[in-house]
């Protein structure tokens, strides 16, 4: 560190910027103008957005990419709001730092009644306290500085979202030098990890057909490259999770699909649930990864290893970390598989357009699963965008952002926002509905404002199509807007509306010849028409959600 003296918010900017955080996402109010003013005095860029919410989704695509991110808001009326975004920050392990600026510590005395309060100067406070691994209030300039190193180190240890409140007369005060230690290093239990090392390569060299079922943990944890040397040294199959999509380059030969139950393809699920030796790595066992509970995996042929659980079939290790399992699996002495017949996705072929053959769910997945590329980040929202595109055939890895298990709406089109300012090489191919693109798809003002390129792909079904199959009724439908006409909104990006698969093919070709700003393609789509996996899904979940005969 340059010095040994800094201001709160001085420090707490210099840990974001030091932990690879050189945007950060917001919007300002008057408790945290200050610290505004701070940020954009320093190398960090200040992204403010149309909303919290969108700045929320925004910065958690940004850590997906890159690590770690930040948002930054003022006190309840700002942070109230992104109290959804945390809460799926949370439940998938995306390490976001949620700062939000608070009514100064010296304008508190005999409890006033001041703008944004809610009941008590601490109820923000702790609500986040229910919806992130660590938080603190920097109320004191003293403990201030060892308090951001503490939610920093938490953070990053558990890849999950922290909170920082800060009072706004603290900002601009001198912080303790008590911070300066080193933090320190969590380390395996050695005895546990020899012996569950020892006990899981015996049971894969015993097995007759092991797989490696991958999920979203190793994304959060940058263990893609410790996987991918594991695979090629084992040649053992390997799957993905839904939530854990393109954390395996897909073109691999030993890569067999996305794995969700009954949800996705019949080939790679009977190969799976066929495997006398699973082994689960970081993948978390949520309805969505299990095909809405249809999987059918036995837990005594399974290997589970995740950041807070080891088990080999029945027996249960105490204090072994995920990186450390998976590198003592590499060094373990696996013996190395023959190559067999196994599931494998679909190869990028061209597409042929029909002309004035009407588009289908079907037939515009096949489309954009031709027009991806190396430089696509492909970002899904909640539905058939996020279930059908489940098949596409996504060739890097950390190329496929969505919240495949909180599966909160409006999450694409803010979220493309955040992952193209987290990695400018990769431009986002956005899939999102009509509902959700309804709840933050303003956000492309941020998008245009920044001089990003988004393309975005918007499945009008004039409705929340997941929604209808289950049970349907007037509150599933949306007004239907004139969404190619955004563009001469904004003054800027080009707008297509499409209903034939001669006309997606002429969008898709000039959206991606028009580098200068966002496209957006408005797909019409039969309300009834869903992907097979959506289909399946809403099935399942339809008979909890109707009422019971009587």
């Amino acid at each position: 560190m340059a010095s040994s003296v800094w201001t709160v918010g001085e420090y707490l900017i210099e840990r974001l910027y030091c932990h690879g955080v050189h945007h950060i996402f917001g919007v300002p109010g008057d408790y945290v103008l200050g610290f505004f003013k701070q940020l954009c005095d320093s190398p960090i860029e200040v992204i403010n957005t149309c909303d919290e919410q969108g700045a929320g989704f925004a910065a958690d695509a940004y850590a997906r990419v890159r690590g770690l991110g930040a948002v930054c808001v003022t006190y309840c009326v700002g942070g109230l709001k992104v109290a959804n975004t945390t809460a799926q920050a949370y439940a998938e392990k995306s390490p976001v730092v949620v700062i939000s600026g608070a009514p100064g510590t010296n304008e508190r005395h005999k409890n006033p009644l001041l703008h944004h309060k809610v009941r008590e100067f601490d109820t923000q406070f702790k609500v986040f306290e229910q919806l992130t691994v660590a938080a603190t209030v920097l109320d004191d300039p003293e403990t201030a500085l060892c308090e951001i190193d503490r939610v920093f180190e938490a953070a990053l240890r558990y890849r999950r979202p922290v909170y920082i409140e800060l009072p706004r007369n603290v900002a601009r005060a001198t912080g303790s030098a008590c911070h300066l230690r080193e933090l320190p290093q969590e380390t395996s239990d050695p005895a546990a990890l020899s012996e569950a090392v020892k006990e899981a390569v015996a049971r894969i060299n015993t097995s007759r057909q092991p797989v490696i079922l991958a999920g979203e943990e190793l994304h959060r944890f940058a263990l893609q490259p410790l996987l991918a040397q594991l695979i090629e040294k084992t040649n053992i199959p390997v799957a993905s999770t839904i939530l854990g999509k393109s954390v395996f380059p897909e073109s691999h030969p030993r890569y067999l699909g996305v794995y969700e139950g009954a949800m996705g393809r019949e080939d790679v699920r009977d190969y799976v649930e066929a495997s006398d030796c699973l082994v689960l790595l970081g993948a978390l066992m949520t309805d969505m990864n299990l095909g809405i509970y249809t999987a059918n995996l036995d837990p005594r042929r399974s290997i589970y290893c995740a950041t807070e659980k080891l088990t080999i079939g029945y027996h249960s290790y105490e204090d072994v970390r995920l990186q450390d399992f998976a590198a003592g699996l590499l060094a373990g002495g696996i013996e190395r598989r023959v190559d067999g017949p196994t599931p494998h996705p679909l190869p990028l072929t061209q597409f042929q357009p029909v002309q004035d053959r009407p588009m289908t769910v079907l037939r515009l997945f096949q489309q954009l699963n031709a027009f991806l590329d190396d430089e696509t980040i492909v970002v899904a929202d909640p539905g058939d965008a996020l279930f059908a595109g489940a098949d596409l055939f996504i060739p890097g890895k950390t190329r496929f952002l969505a919240p495949a298990y909180y599966a909160s709406l409006g999450f694409a089109v803010p979220a493309a926002l955040g992952a193209q300012m987290a990695d400018a090489r990769l431009r986002p191919l956005v899939l999102v509905g009509d509902g959700a693109f309804q709840m933050s798809g303003l956000e492309l003002s941020t998008v245009a404002r920044f001089g990003l390129n988004p393309i975005v792909v918007l499945l009008n079904n004039r409705g929340y199509g997941t929604e209808r199959p289950m049970q349907d009724g007037s509150f599933n439908d949306v007004l239907n807007w004139h969404y190619s006409r955004l563009p001469e909104l904004l003054g800027t990006g080009r707008g297509f509306e499409v209903s034939t698969e001669d006309q997606l093919a002429a969008a898709l070709h000039e959206a991606r010849r028009h580098r200068g700003s966002f496209s957006l393609i408005d797909v019409h789509l039969e309300p009834g028409d869903l992907s097979p996996a959506l289909r399946r899904m809403t099935d399942s979940m339809g008979q909890r959600v109707r009422p019971a005969a009587v």
